[in-house]
């Protein structure tokens, strides 16, 4: 990490000799048969942006049919300049607040605009957006299922994890397993024989995995308050890097009354929604890391303006991506650009990509490689796109063919 901020010009000042010369002339969407789904879009230069979101390619379309329907014409984006993203996303989040599902297509946009500034500027969004502290970046990853309380399986899990070939020193192990339950399922409150159980498997795993591997433990916002402080006591000492989405996402005094009965790392972010989601917990000084996802916080400049938030409060954030190459392109972007973000989540195959074509990902010793090509840096293989369409997925919406 660098000692000062990079002097790079503003956005602004990099956009002004282009701005207002180009038009969008479409936004159309992509459901592939795995992944996230892709918007694109294109503009009258023949240059298009592309970004990744969740739904269907029919939900998709009909959330980008509602943003330019008749009913709100002067807040769409057909016919406007593409460069001006921060007038577009405060027309998209702002204007005629949206939430739910639709945020996420939302996002998706404005990650293409990025991308798309990026290729009409001929500079990797890094540069748009200040300058890269880093050229490669730290990341995490995610440890296999299975009996967690095992010690043989711990064994064979724990090789696999160190001989890993990407070099991963942290990795996310996630509690539904030492709980015999369901990911994302919210549980009963946990009694003592559980809590022995959570403290069984994460022992097992530390002493397999050694000193040297960083552990994440990772839930899914399924337990009730007394449950969490009890995981808490239970994991304490392993001394994990952080103890992820203990309670529900959504801050509440739990999260300050879990923060006080703990020394753990509390690490919690990948469901807010834009930077008034996270501004409480900031506020509460109750989570130690924040950890946005590109698709559900509003985009690249939801992102951005949660880390600089973020700053203010002295909180570091590492960016939730689990959702395929594109968001992989746009998270290390981001993150290189990001004096507080440090590491970076990642999936153990992220580097397969096979919707890419030439430079993939290159991902060496645990760290990321930032591509510093202009816009994502993105390289899509399009005829694997077109020929790994979800059933009945037209092609950008065009036709079947």
């Amino acid at each position: 990490m660098t000692a000062s901020p990079p002097q790079t010009a503003s956005y602004d000042e990099q956009a002004a000799p282009t701005a207002g010369q180009v038009k969008i002339t479409a936004i159309k969407a992509l459901e592939p048969r795995r992944g996230a789904t892709l918007i694109k879009v294109e503009t009258d230069a023949g240059v298009s942006g592309y970004g990744p979101c969740h739904g269907s390619g029919p939900f998709v379309r009909a959330a980008i049919a509602g943003l330019e329907g008749p009913r709100l014409p002067h807040l769409g984006l057909i016919g406007k300049d593409p460069l001006a993203i921060e007038v577009h996303f405060q027309n998209m989040f702002y204007s005629y607040p949206q939430r739910g599902r639709v945020v996420g297509v939302l996002s998706a946009i404005d990650i293409a605009l990025w991308d798309l500034a990026g290729k009409l500027l001929d500079l990797p969004v890094c540069r748009l957006l200040g300058g890269p502290f880093r050229e490669r970046i730290k990341l995490y990853s995610h440890c296999g299922g299975g009996d967690f309380l095992n010690r043989a399986e711990w064994r064979a899990r724990a090789q696999s994890m160190r001989e890993d070939p990407h070099g991963f020193t942290a990795y996310k192990i996630d509690i539904h397993h030492a709980l015999r339950g369901h990911m994302q399922q919210t549980v009963p409150s946990i009694g003592v024989q559980e809590a022995r159980d959570v403290s069984k498997a994460y022992a097992l795993a530390r002493e397999e995995l050694g000193d040297e591997i960083d552990i994440i433990v990772h839930c899914h916002n399924e337990l009730d308050l007394p449950s969490a402080i009890k995981v808490a006591e239970a994991i304490e000492p392993i001394w994990p890097l952080y103890y992820e989405d203990a309670i529900a996402p959504r801050f509440s005094e739990a999260w300050v009354a879990l923060r006080r009965t703990t020394r753990l790392p509390l690490l919690t972010g990948e469901n807010l929604v834009l930077s008034e989601e996270v501004l409480p917990f900031l506020q509460a000084h109750a989570v130690d890391c924040l950890q946005p996802d590109l698709i559900n916080c509003g985009g690249i400049t939801g992102a951005k303006r949660i880390a600089d938030l973020a700053a203010l409060y002295q909180t570091p954030i590492q960016l939730h991506n689990v959702s395929g190459y594109v968001l992989n392109m746009a998270s290390q972007q981001v993150s290189a650009a990001l004096f507080n973000c440090p590491m970076l989540e990642c999936t153990r195959n992220a580097a397969d990509a096979p919707e890419a074509t030439g430079e993939k990902l290159v991902i060496r010793d645990g760290y990321m490689h930032v591509a510093m090509r202009p816009g994502l840096g993105l390289e899509l293989d399009f005829d694997y796109l077109k020929a790994n369409r979800a059933e009945d997925e037209p092609w950008w919406g065009d036709d079947s063919a």
